[in-house]
């Protein structure tokens, strides 16, 4: 079982971004009773919030690996798959809906994850909030919102400011792994990640597909369309 989380008191972590644009859409999600007293028993032992002081990542974990934070985890499948194959990494997974962040608690207790952390809340405020900085080995966004209207488009989680921000969180040799099957939006996050010094492309070009990175939900359904899948990976060189 997990243990029971507990955050550092230290102070604030400052950044300056614009935190108005949101990256995501505000959904609404229900859950059923069951679900609901899961949430309540199961919050405790397994989540941390996006708001607050600056995390502790070896008090939380109870170990001193490598932490990742995982930006949007959609119904958690393929955290869990990620949680069983690296049990010594430590995984911040964020999403913003409900009925995700429900199921992945339930699979947390019943998979035995002690190395997951359940965030429900917008990645963005805690990376900006709470995550020290040069802390994390990886930041995965594996098939975020593509925001396809141009109008849109500044709602993109791969933008300058946001990429700015991961870059800050890594520590030297950490990466940012995406993933997505919107060719247009694969193209800005390659354009975005090249131009930010201090990270270097892992590949010539895209990367080919990771054979560890579980197939979601969201990627099945863009293969069923008929979408490609890129993915990209970038280090932190300095």
């Amino acid at each position: 079982m997990g243990r029971s989380v507990s955050d550092s008191n230290g102070p604030r972590e400052l950044v300056s971004p614009d935190e108005s644009i949101r990256t995501y859409h505000d959904r609404r999600g229900r859950i059923g009773p069951r679900a609901q007293a899961d949430m309540r028993r199961l919050l405790p032992k397994y989540s941390l919030s996006s708001t607050g002081p600056i995390l502790d990542f070896v008090g939380i974990f109870g170990n001193p690996n490598h932490v990742l934070v995982e930006l949007g985890f959609g119904l958690g499948e393929a955290t869990v798959a990620m949680a069983k194959d690296e049990p010594h990494r430590n995984i911040c997974a964020v999403e913003v809906h409900l009925p995700g962040v429900a199921r992945l608690l339930q699979a947390c207790e019943t998979e035995c994850l002690t190395n997951v952390r359940v965030v429900h809340g917008d990645g963005v405020t805690l990376l900006r909030q709470r995550v020290p900085s040069t802390s994390l080995s990886e930041i995965r966004a594996f098939f975020p919102d593509p925001w396809p209207k141009g109008r849109h488009q500044k709602r993109r989680l791969f933008r300058p400011d946001l990429v700015s921000l991961m870059r800050q969180k890594l520590m030297i040799g950490g990466v940012i792994h995406a993933a997505t099957d919107w060719q247009d939006y694969a193209e800005q996050m390659s354009k975005v990640l090249s131009a930010q010094p201090g990270l270097a492309n892992l590949h010539t070009g895209f990367a080919p597909r990771p054979t560890r990175r579980p197939t979601t939900r969201f990627e099945r359904k863009g293969i069923e369309k008929g979408h490609q899948v890129w993915d990209l990976r970038f280090q932190r060189t300095s």
